[in-house]
């Protein structure tokens, strides 16, 4: 099997690639190497996991941009699966800078569209957000308790993929990624693609370089363990529920070998793998030793006090469920910083 990655020296990317590669298939890393870019932050630690995965078999990196269809047609010719991780990946930068956002995610989507319709690509796996249900779901009751919000019981297993999209506020982001949803799911109708649509929560682990305004978990722990300053915003009892990214490699794996012809499913820790940030701190003091150096500020716009993602339906279709849970996971990750405290 052949696959490109869209974005694949990135976080998740260069995950999914380590992973085919390793099992023997021919994978195209295909990225523009513009996260710093695109966070406006130094550019420290952008060439980590693209000189990683030099180093491994059965890997070609391509650096060029989604926005470049000439290039993409190029390296999307021959190949099975597409696997579109690349964006822009926060919400605070998408409100500074909406237009941006909207050609790196909406734009660059439907060229990674394009490019499988006209080069006769089997599948395309896309990485959505829970951020495309906007403030709708902060419509949901909240009970606030000592360390989280829970939501109402009514809505215990999480949000569905049915659950509203329409009649609320999204922010930039949520709007440019729903786009991209929408498209690849219709382009499994009209064009026979077989799609996959992956409406991701909180997915962290090893080679995240979480920053304030994206990958939290991961930036909580750097910035812990190097005694940066955190600002929370809001009251810190906001709940996600986190997946580690071995689990999110497993969905995908899965939904490429099933016999679906698409499908969209919320991807992530459902409501057995949950944290507030408050949760996080604590597990991170008793790892570590070290006591976070937190400041609270204002909620963000359109900032969901719950979000859990319902995933009976990838349990259903796909016999897919989270193995890692958070304080699992949350270890690993305080070990790979431990040990690449350098990078940092």
């Amino acid at each position: 099997m052949k696959l490109l990655i869209t974005g694949g020296a990135g976080f998740v990317g260069s995950h999914v690639a380590e992973f085919y590669a390793k099992k023997g298939n021919e994978v195209v890393v295909y990225d523009n190497l513009s996260r710093a870019k695109l966070l406006k932050k130094p550019p420290k630690n952008v060439m980590y996991n693209w000189n990683y995965l030099k180093q491994q078999k059965n890997i070609t990196l391509v650096r060029a941009d989604v926005l470049d269809t000439k290039k993409l047609n190029k390296h999307a010719k021959e190949c099975d699966v597409i696997i579109h991780t690349a964006a822009q990946t926060a919400v605070t930068t998408s409100v500074q800078d909406p237009l941006q956002d909207f050609e790196t995610n909406a734009m660059g989507t439907f060229n990674v569209l394009e490019a499988a319709r006209k080069q006769n690509v089997k599948q395309v796996l896309y990485c959505s957000t829970n951020k495309v249900y906007g403030d709708n779901v902060n419509e949901i009751p909240v009970i606030e308790r000592d360390t989280r919000h829970t939501f109402h019981p009514k809505f215990s297993k999480g949000i569905h993929e049915t659950f509203d999209t329409d009649l609320c506020e999204h922010t930039p982001y949520g709007c440019s990624k729903f786009l991209g949803d929408v498209y690849v799911q219709d382009y499994a109708h009209l064009y026979g693609l077989k799609t996959g649509v992956f409406r991701m929560s909180c997915i962290y682990g090893t080679r995240q370089f979480g920053v304030e305004d994206q990958g939290w978990v991961a930036w909580f722990t750097i910035a812990t363990m190097l005694g940066k300053p955190i600002t929370i915003f809001g009251d810190g009892k906001q709940v996600r529920d986190v997946l580690f990214v071995s689990d999110l490699v497993d969905i995908y794996d899965r939904f490429i070998n099933s016999k679906l012809k698409h499908g969209v499913f919320n991807t992530g820790g459902g409501h057995k793998h949950t944290l507030s940030l408050l949760e996080l701190l604590n597990l991170l003091e008793r790892f570590t030793g070290k006591k976070a150096n937190i400041s609270f500020d204002d909620w963000r716009p359109s900032d969901q006090k719950v979000y859990i993602s319902n995933i009976a339906n990838a349990r259903k279709a796909l016999g897919w469920e989270p193995k890692v849970t958070p304080k699992q996971g949350v270890k690993m990750l305080v070990d790979w910083v431990q040990e690449n405290k350098a990078i940092f």
